[in-house]
Parts: C-alpha cells; sequence; structure tokens
C-alpha cells in the first residue's frame, strides 16, 4: 500500500540526516520507523490491558519467591 504524507520542514531536515549518516534511503528509513513505531505501540497498548487486567483482578500475579519456588529455583 501507498500513502504519502506530509512531513515538517525540521522533521525532514532530520530525515535528511540520517539518510546521510546511514546510507539508506529515505523511503527504507520511513519502512523503518513505521514499522517500529507499530510494534511499540502495540506492545505499549498489550502492556496497558495486561495493567488494566492486574487492575481488575482478572490477571494473576505471583511474587518473586512463589516464582523461584515454583520453578525449584532455590535449592
Amino acid at each position: 500500500m501507498r500513502m504519502s504524507i506530509e512531513l515538517s520542514a525540521e522533521f525532514e531536515q532530520r530525515l535528511d540526516a540520517l539518510v546521510m549518516h546511514s546510507g539508506m534511503t529515505k523511503a527504507a528509513l520511513l519502512h523503518e520507523f513505521v514499522e517500529q513505531g507499530l510494534i511499540d505501540l502495540e506492545t505499549e497498548y498489550r502492556a496497558v490491558a495486561v495493567l488494566e487486567r492486574v487492575r481488575t483482578g482478572q490477571e494473576p500475579i505471583y511474587s518473586a519467591a512463589a516464582v523461584r519456588k515454583a520453578l525449584e529455583l532455590d535449592h
């Protein structure tokens, strides 16, 4: 899918500097930014969902001692 976005002059200057330092094309850098940004946002949303389940008692939590005992790490 092709999309177009409008970048501020400052953002474009920063992108140009990264192109010069990285040797990557603008398209490759933007693709990497979008991909990593999606991964970061998905991770954040999953973390927020887990935190909400913990707060509402829907997600179990375990102490470090309980985990060590369950994994038989304290021998």
